[in-house]
């Protein structure tokens, strides 16, 4: 049980991440997610990193007050938030923007297809005409661009 509960969690922050990037963070804060859409090359932090918190707290707080309360179920909440941020990481600051050079030469179909949708959804550097809002789940033109890439 407590895997499903995690598994489901996780991917419903896919669609929680996608909400809250395009009604969030190119809407009302878009004055802190601005500076991920023109980098600024003399900081390795952005303002933009800001939203770490708006997920890991209430991971946190689910896993730290599921825990003492003992009702598991809010901890393994906690727990699936707290894995997709740990994707988040890996795959949007290390994998997709390389803030730390671990995964540069991976040459799989739907790792590049996750690159490429990221690509379009940065080539409009203000808030509005974005695109591409998600980050695990890409449109499926690009993955089938990818894929015929690979059989080619």
């Amino acid at each position: 049980m407590a895997f499903l509960i995690i598994f489901i969690t996780f991917w419903a922050m896919e669609f929680m991440a996608w909400f809250t990037h395009k009604f969030v963070m190119h809407g009302f804060l878009w004055n802190l997610h601005l500076d991920h859409h023109v980098p600024n090359k003399n900081s390795f932090l952005e303002k933009n990193d800001a939203f770490f918190l708006i997920y890991a707290v209430p991971s946190w707080l689910c896993i730290m007050l599921g825990s003492m309360y003992q009702t598991y179920t809010v901890m393994y909440i906690g727990f699936g938030i707290l894995a997709y941020g740990i994707a988040y990481f890996l795959v949007h600051e290390v994998f997709i923007h390389q803030r730390l050079k671990w995964f540069r030469n991976s040459n799989n179909f739907y790792l590049r297809a996750i690159r490429r949708a990221h690509k379009i959804h940065h080539k409009h550097q203000g808030k509005e005409h974005g695109e591409c809002f998600g980050m695990l789940i890409v449109p499926w033109k690009f993955v089938k661009q990818e894929l015929k890439k690979a059989k080619a």
